[in-house]
């Protein structure tokens, strides 16, 4: 039985990161469909695992507003995005107030973290992507003209965060003795923790120097990955455990919801894309000076 569900792990695993992997280098379409769809499926997850506390954010909303922010996205019109939040978040309210079980203000709350935990914080991965193509250009629906440069930042941190969870386990495993964080997660040890973050960083720092990245940008993108990894793990069991729940759902055979195999990523995909866009792309400062 438990080789059963180890080989029913790897083949699940092994699947969607194939899936994933093609997305990327693809880039366009196929990695906003990937996109939507784990957005799709993890909002679902987090609306069903807040009705174990009592919530009831509004999973409509929550999706129409991740659709609009994923139109902005792929068609990077980032000067859209302020009317977006606000439309959103004005629908939150509405939501509540005049179609709600419920009218309490926790339910606008958990909508609206809903559509940034689970819609716009994952969706900037469209904008790592579109990383290095100067503009793009579209016929029709198609985006073509997708740099290569910004596949090869979606796949560094893609790996980056499973060597990260897999060295993380494997450290604590072997040599975990202090708890990480004890009344989140109890089995995150700080030996794990450090194992994970030194691999994290030897990868990125390694595959950096082939890209030609400057050592100290690549030692800084292998802190942050290593330590937004891992914090986002323990925010999703935060969640989780405050509901009372062990997955977030059963759908993934031998790993559970797509929340639990997302949850590294959630936070790590925005830190990633704001630390290239402004410090390795572009100078800070300049980009300070350009705003005053």
């Amino acid at each position: 039985m438990a080789l059963s569900k180890s080989i029913t792990r790897i083949i699940s695993g092994f699947s969607i990161g194939i899936a994933a992997l093609f997305a990327m280098i693809a880039g366009g379409i196929p990695l906003t469909l990937l996109c939507l769809i784990i957005v799709v499926l993890g909002s679902k997850e987090y609306t069903q695992v807040l009705k174990n506390k009592g919530f009831l954010p509004s999973y409509k909303i929550i999706i129409i507003s991740s659709f609009i922010f994923a139109v902005i996205a792929y068609f990077d019109r980032m000067d859209l995005l302020p009317l977006a939040f606000t439309l959103s978040t004005f629908m939150a309210f509405m939501w509540v107030l005049f179609r709600g079980k419920q009218p309490y203000i926790a339910n606008v709350a958990t909508t609206i973290l809903g559509f940034v935990y689970c819609g716009w914080f994952p969706l900037h991965l469209l904008l790592i992507r579109d990383i290095g193509c100067c503009e793009p250009v579209f016929n029709g629906f198609i985006k073509h003209n997708v740099s290569s440069e910004g596949a090869l930042y979606c796949l560094l941190m893609l790996l980056a965060v499973t060597l990260t969870d897999s060295f993380c386990y494997y450290a604590g495993m072997l040599f975990g003795k202090h708890k990480l964080a004890e009344v989140i997660s109890p089995n995150k040890t700080i030996e794990g923790s450090i194992g994970g973050t030194i691999m994290c960083i030897a990868f990125v720092m390694t595959v950096g120097y082939f890209m030609q990245m400057e050592w100290y940008h690549s030692l800084i993108l292998g802190i942050l990955i290593a330590a937004f990894a891992q914090i986002g793990d323990l925010c999703e069991s935060m969640i989780k455990r405050d509901a009372g729940v062990k997955d977030s759902s059963d759908i993934i055979p031998g790993h559970g919801g797509f929340l639990d195999r997302t949850d590294s990523y959630i936070l790590t995909i925005p830190v990633v894309y704001y630390y290239l866009q402004f410090f390795v792309k572009n100078n800070f400062l300049d980009v300070l000076k350009g705003l005053f």
